[in-house]
């Protein structure tokens, strides 16, 4: 594939986006299904952080942030800049400066499959970042790549301007066009959980809420 910058990307549902970032990661993973899910290793740099944007996808060689410098260009107001590399990498690609200029765009936040460093200053300026390592390893500008092209990311496909979640619980990939019957789905799903919720603080059982008595034993569950 020819390296190139795509600078034009479909746009979410608004309306979807802020929901799914209200909704959050667990409860938007279980709404489509178990699906979506990026690999466990992606954490975040500090807790407490929540996002939700389109994604403006980077694909980049190990060590190597030029690309990542090229798609800041690209970045509009609410995206989540999400960085592939061609082979695994722990490299630290994604500092202070870069989060600056992301910011300046109105990025909300960054998903790299690769090394984040200048974790301090990041915590400091409240800039979210989800990334595999952290490390001060430093990185050169001297291999292209290409900006806003189908990447996969912590094992998971990631088309330009689908929908990325991330909190405390990981990050989710909503397929754009998707976006607003997962929202719909999630939703349910927070107001099954809240009928659930207030009847567990009631003192009602789960076995019995969710019928799993039965269950058991089907599974040859005996009680002594």
């Amino acid at each position: 594939m020819a390296d190139v910058v795509v600078r034009t990307v479909p746009r979410p549902d608004a309306a979807a986006v802020t929901a799914l970032g209200e909704q959050g990661v667990a409860t938007v993973h279980e709404a489509m299904g178990r699906r979506g899910l990026m690999q466990s290793y992606l954490r975040p740099i500090y807790p407490g952080a929540r996002i939700a944007g389109r994604a403006v996808t980077v694909l980049s060689q190990p060590g190597d942030n030029l690309m990542i410098h090229a798609a800041v260009e690209v970045c509009e107001p609410g995206d989540v800049l999400v960085v592939a590399t061609v082979s695994p990498s722990t490299d630290g690609m994604f500092g202070e400066l870069l989060a600056t200029a992301l910011r300046a765009r109105g990025v909300v936040g960054l998903v790299i499959d690769a090394g984040a460093r200048d974790v301090a200053e990041l915590t400091e300026m409240g800039f979210p970042v989800w990334s595999r390592a952290i490390s001060a390893q430093g990185t050169v500008k001297a291999t292209p790549g290409s900006v806003n092209v189908p990447v996969v990311v912590a094992g998971e496909l990631v088309n330009p301007g689908d929908v990325m979640v991330a909190d405390d619980d990981g990050v989710v990939v909503v397929r754009r066009e998707d976006a607003v019957a997962v929202a719909a789905a999630a939703q349910r799903r927070l107001d099954d959980e809240a009928e659930k919720r207030v009847l567990l603080q009631g003192g009602e059982l789960s076995l019995d809420i969710y019928q799993l008595r039965a269950k058991l034993e089907a599974l040859g569950v005996s009680y002594q």
